[in-house]
């Protein structure tokens, strides 16, 4: 099988109905992402931190995967397929596709704030006081701004290994994540499915192996699945 690797942003899952603050002017469901998505935010109010991403959890389990994460999910049928993503919620996984490399956390996890590998299922609100058996407070399992990637190290591999890259619904304006694709050196074909493709970062040696899609994930996935299934056949 040929590998075929799935780098997703927050279009994919816009069309879900779960919101991104890219293209809203810096605010997120209202909020200035500052204060809800950075760590200096987080210890400058961490109540408001909480309740923030208490209703994204709400939010979540009451939406459901749409079209594009199920075409993804459908071609590990046919390819060796893995998806990193940027998005923190886990309408892959409940697509179906069983590899996901999740780079900026897990809505549906929380952590210790003392140590970073004490990991927990969190399907409830997380308030202050609740604590893991070690006595620290719990934070929600995201990488804010002015934090590490701790799996970006895993990321750069997967890329690495990749015969065809599909980008889809990310504006490649978030780093570290958005250089990913600079250690492409192996895929043959890059596709990218956006309805406002961003390619002023990219490198010329990039661009020329690029094919546009300037739709949303659904209708672009929709479109490219059939091309995919040829090429898995050949």
């Amino acid at each position: 099988m040929k590998k075929l690797v799935f780098f997703t942003g927050a279009g994919i899952s816009q069309e879900s109905g779960l919101q991104t603050f890219r293209g809203a002017g810096g605010l997120w469901e209202g909020h200035d992402v500052s204060e809800v998505a950075s760590i200096e935010g987080w210890h400058r109010n961490p109540q408001l931190v909480l309740d923030f991403y208490n209703q994204r959890r709400k939010q979540l389990l009451d939406s459901k995967p749409n079209q594009a994460h199920h075409f993804i999910a459908s071609l590990e049928n046919v390819f060796d397929t893995e998806v990193i993503t940027q998005n923190v919620d886990d309408l892959h996984e409940r697509a179906g596709s069983s590899r996901v490399l999740h780079l900026h956390g897990e809505l549906l996890k929380c952590r210790s704030v003392d140590n970073d590998n004490r990991i927990y299922t969190c399907l409830n609100d997380i308030h202050l006081g609740n604590v893991d058996s070690f006595g620290a407070q719990l934070r929600p399992h995201i990488v804010w701004f002015g934090e590490m990637v701790p799996m970006l190290d895993s990321a750069i591999p997967i890329i690495q290994s990749a015969e065809i890259i599909v980008v889809v619904g990310t504006s490649l304006q978030v780093y570290p994540a958005a250089g990913l694709l600079q250690y492409a050196t192996r895929a043959e074909k890059i596709y990218y499915i956006d309805p406002f493709p961003t390619l002023s970062t990219l490198p010329d040696q990039l661009i020329v192996r690029l094919k546009c899609l300037q739709q949303p994930a659904t209708e672009g996935m929709k479109q490219l699945y059939d091309q995919l299934l040829e090429i898995a056949v050949k």
